[in-house]
């Protein structure tokens, strides 16, 4: 199928997955990398009765918690570039 064919059939909102090789498929920015931080224990703590109060892992809210501020900062740095 052309790449005109394809983009038609998918702006129609047709099933398009029956072209598709799915089996190579990747979700880009999401391969997992392993990273050690040593925190202190003070928040250590802190992370884990937080993360047992909304029952969760650690490991979960602190993924959680980076991603919210790194979303923060992109849209800061996004709001001051198109403000100049």
């Amino acid at each position: 199928m052309k790449a005109d064919e394809f983009d038609k059939k998918f702006d129609e909102g047709a099933d398009i997955l029956d072209v598709l090789d799915l089996s190579k498929a990747k979700r880009t920015m999401h391969d997992q990398k392993s990273v050690n931080v040593d925190f202190p224990a003070w928040m250590v703590e802190s992370l884990d009765k937080e993360a047992d109060r909304i029952g969760v892992t650690r490991q979960s809210i602190i993924k959680v918690w980076l991603a919210e501020r790194l979303e923060q900062l992109a849209a800061n740095q996004a709001l001051q570039r198109s403000s100049r």
